[in-house]
C-alpha cells in the first residue's frame, strides 16, 4: 500500500470517516481516508480541517481563501463556513478506501 498510495510517508496519516455528509464525493461512514499534510490544497480538493477544535472534511476554495461544505448534497449546492469558525487546514485527502 505504501508503494502505490503514499508519496510522502512522514506527512501521511489515516483517518476514519464518520457520517455520510460527503457521500456525493464518494466518502461514506467507515471509509479510511489517506491524508497528506505536505500537499498544498488546490480549489475543489477535499481537505481535512480543524474547525472549532474538531476535525472535519471540507472542500477548499483557494481563490476565496475559505472552506466550504455541502449544504444540500442532492443538488450540489455549497455553503461557506462561517469566518468566525477560524478553520485550520490540516491536510489534503488523497485517497479514500471504502469499508466493506
Amino acid at each position: 500500500m505504501n508503494e502505490h498510495l503514499i508519496k510522502h510517508p512522514a506527512a501521511t496519516f489515516f483517518l476514519r470517516a464518520k457520517g455520510d455528509a460527503f457521500g456525493e464525493a464518494g466518502i461514506h461512514h467507515g471509509d479510511l481516508l489517506i491524508v497528506d499534510r505536505s500537499l498544498e490544497p488546490t480549489p475543489g480538493r477535499i481537505v481535512v480541517a480543524i474547525v472549532n477544535g474538531e476535525f472535519t472534511i471540507q472542500y477548499f476554495d483557494r481563490l476565496k481563501k475559505r472552506l466550504f461544505s455541502m449544504s444540500n448534497p442532492q443538488n450540489g449546492s455549497k455553503a461557506k463556513l462561517q469566518q468566525e469558525a477560524n478553520p485550520e487546514i490540516w491536510g489534503v485527502v488523497t485517497y479514500v478506501i471504502h469499508a466493506l
